[in-house]
């Protein structure tokens, strides 16, 4: 594999849309390079920073009272019951997303753009742009938070400002500006308060010169005949006065530490242990390779494109993760205008963006995504208390990562009805502590509270004597003959369970209780088409054409249904899968399907799943994706969730099963697919070839597990500490 053209990518001309610009991030600070010489632009995002829109001060609506009520009447029939069932408030957003402002140096006009080329290095995460001889280079560090950019040319003479004008930033946004000279060049501030709030944002550029002067030209400061000049910039939300003086001299500091290549070498020693993890190679024409990512696009179903969107996927999905975990729009947008509030969408997007992180070796990216989830619980609390009248925990649908409250919802969104939602957000850590053989007291904890959530709300029966979920909802479908709120949605019968019997696994002192409860929930239902119904309840009707493929949960992420040991409800599914429409063509949706049809073996149904979203135009120039064909709306489901779709229909573990090549279409004949973790505590290296396959497994823990292929099964012995080298025949 040539390194270089796969482990990056690069354009032949700067960038005109915030859209196209190459990406950098450490999980808090988030940069978007332009990469023009002219007018070069950094826009600053930093992952704390939502706009105010009462959204921080809303409470979950108080309905416990009313629950009885809306249970007795679903259960006696009204199928419109649950619509009714709210305090009566209009939807209510969480507080979007968006960005800071952006770093802008501008030169004489003048043509700057001979021999022009921009490129991004996944393995360091450094943005660079050079024509003749003129260099930018930037990077986020990881080591020491801040946005880092170095500019080099001959008598260099830039005009740099902080530019807070985006577009989609509110009309009374107070902005003030501050420049002040300083030994090293100059230090710049911007801050802006939010439009009836007492919440703000500021940030400092400190601004430092090789070779030439600097002066005062407001709001910025202008630089003329240097040999290079190097930028450190960070942004904080907050409330009351920052202290900007205490954040320069925290900036000068790191001047007194070192060099660019100092602050580079520091992050990226982070950085690239990270990222270099896991690699995939199909062998591509190194012709297409070399080609600029725009280029490459072209080529939709080029092993070289789907090499290097894996490994795009992989930069962007760590780079936007860390003090939280990635957003729709990862860690970065161009527009204060974010759609859906650039928010964590939690009943499909968030799982499906990190659904790589434990097999793909991103450990960094499962703690962002708990971060996020531990710093939410008290909310989480509140919802289970408030809506449901019970004790443990409720997650929300939406956050903007600030509250953990439920309440956005609306009559055809009645998202404040989900209840599966904490167990589907916990299934990751659940998975990490697998890989890792070590249970996390945090998840177990939280796990605790979600099965106490589950002995309160599970208290009503059906004529058969099964636990009923009532109310009930399937994200975000409704049955063709009934309202959304309903019963017994087969992703809540699944999560209920799932929920129960892995809290007895962390606590065996209450584990007889919980299997119990979790044995007195009904079985799935194979509807009249012989697909696995979206609502077990007899006599709610299925909506086939949706984005969203909540009913088979089980199926993926969970290990409830498959087709080794539950083949009849593994060809329902799959035939709920055949029937499932794409509706709105949703990266998310196209995806989503991918990943069941990979655990589901079907490896013609993965090819055609992948390629909607290869011939469907979603990526930009960037190699971050849209939500909708045509590059409509940014957004990161699909350049995240990517990189999970190829490791499934490779390789797949549970903490007793190993299951190689169940789904590999027949476009990669060949590969090599390296550095995967499983679930039993093993690394391991996958090479094919038409001919043959060898797997690698470098067991850290002894087991035995069941290794399941094209051949049938077989028992594995492993041994910790002992190499397995195993050849299978043509797959």
């Amino acid at each position: 594999m040539t390194r270089a053209l796969v482990h990056g990518t690069w354009e032949p001309q700067p960038s005109t849309r915030w859209e196209d610009g190459f990406l950098s991030g450490n999980g808090h600070h988030g940069a978007l390079a332009f990469g023009d010489p002219n007018d070069d632009r950094i826009i600053v995002t930093h992952h704390t920073l939502v706009r105010p829109n009462g959204g921080e001060n809303a409470r979950p609506p108080h309905l416990a009272a009313e629950l009885p009520e809306l249970q007795d009447r679903l259960l006696a029939g009204d199928l419109t019951a649950a619509e009714g069932f709210t305090d009566g408030r209009p939807l209510q957003w969480v507080q979007p997303f968006h960005p800071a402002f952006q770093v802008r140096l501008r030169r004489p006009s003048a043509d700057h753009r001979h021999r022009y080329r921009r490129r991004v290095d996944f393995a360091t995460g450094e943005v660079t742009a050079e024509c003749a001889d003129w260099t930018s280079r930037v990077f986020v560090s990881r080591a020491d938070d801040v946005i880092v950019q170095r500019v080099t040319a001959r008598e260099l003479t830039l005009d740099i400002s902080l530019d807070h004008r985006l577009p989609g930033a509110p009309r009374g946004l107070r902005v003030g500006h501050g420049t002040l000279l300083t030994p090293e060049g100059a230090a710049l501030t911007l801050r802006a308060r939010y439009p009836d709030s007492d919440r703000a944002y500021t940030g400092v550029t400190l601004v430092a010169v090789s070779g030439g002067g600097t002066s005062l030209v407001p709001p910025g400061a202008r630089v003329e005949g240097a040999d290079a000049v190097l930028l450190l910039t960070r942004v904080r939300r907050h409330t009351g006065e920052p202290d900007v003086a205490e954040e320069t001299r925290a900036l000068r500091a790191l001047l007194d530490e070192g060099s660019y290549d100092d602050l580079l070498a520091r992050h990226t020693h982070l950085h690239r242990t990270a990222y270099e993890r896991v690699t995939l190679d199909l062998g591509a024409d190194p012709a297409e390779r070399a080609l600029p990512g725009s280029e490459l696009l072209k080529h939709p179903r080029s092993a070289a494109l789907v090499e290097r969107l894996f490994a795009a996927g992989r930069y962007h999905l760590l780079s936007a993760a860390g003090l939280l975990p990635p957003r729709l729009t990862g860690l970065w947008t161009g527009d204060w205008d974010t759609a859906w509030s650039g928010a964590f969408t939690y009943d499909a997007n968030l799982n499906l963006q990190t659904s790589s992180a434990a097999a793909a070796a991103l450990p960094e990216v499962t703690e962002a995504h708990a971060n996020l989830i531990h710093g939410q619980l008290g909310d989480w609390r509140e919802n289970a208390r408030t809506v449901f009248g019970a004790r443990g925990v409720v997650s929300p649908a939406h956050s903007d990562g600030e509250s953990g409250r439920s309440y956005h919802f609306s009559r055809e969104y009645p998202l404040h009805l989900w209840t599966a939602g904490a167990d589907w957000l916990l299934k990751p850590l659940v998975d990490h502590d697998e890989t890792r053989g070590e249970r996390d007291p945090r998840t177990a904890a939280v796990l605790a509270e979600l099965a106490l959530f589950y002995e309160d709300f599970l208290t009503r029966t059906d004529t058969d004597g099964h636990l009923v979920v009532v109310p009930s909802y399937s994200p975000e479908n409704r049955p063709a003959n009934a309202s959304w709120g309903a019963i017994n949605a087969a992703m809540d019968l699944s999560a209920a369970r799932h929920a129960l019997l892995t809290a007895a696994e962390y606590h065996p002192e209450h584990a007889d209780r919980w299997r119990a409860l979790a044995d007195r929930l009904p079985p799935h239902r194979v509807n009249t088409d012989g697909a696995l119904a979206e609502w077990a309840r007899p006599g709610l009707d299925d909506t086939y054409d949706h984005r969203h493929l909540s009913h088979l949960y089980g199926v993926w992420p969970l290990d409830e249904i498959n087709p080794y040991d539950t083949p009849k409800l593994a060809a329902a599914a799959r035939r709920a899968l055949e029937l499932r429409g794409a509706e709105n063509d949703s990266a998310h949706g196209h995806l989503h399907h991918a990943l069941i049809a990979a655990r589901l073996r079907d490896g013609h149904r993965v090819a055609h799943a992948l390629g909607q979203v290869l011939d469907g135009d979603f990526f930009h120039a960037s190699l971050m994706s849209a939500h909708y064909p045509h590059r409509d709306v940014y957004n990161a489901d699909a350049a995240h969730t990517l990189p999970a779709v190829l490791i499934e229909m490779l390789v797949q573990s549970t903490p007793d099963r190993l299951i190689l090549l169940p789904a590999l279409p027949t476009a990669y004949p060949s590969g090599e697919l390296r550095g995967i973790r499983t679930r039993f505590g093993a690394e391991l290296d996958l090479a094919w070839s038409p001919q043959e396959a060898t797997a690698v497994i470098r067991p850290t823990r002894t087991h035995g597990v069941e290794l399941r292929t094209s051949s049938g099964a077989q028992p594995l012995d492993l041994v910790a500490g002992e190499d397995r080298v195993l050849t299978l025949g043509a797959w």
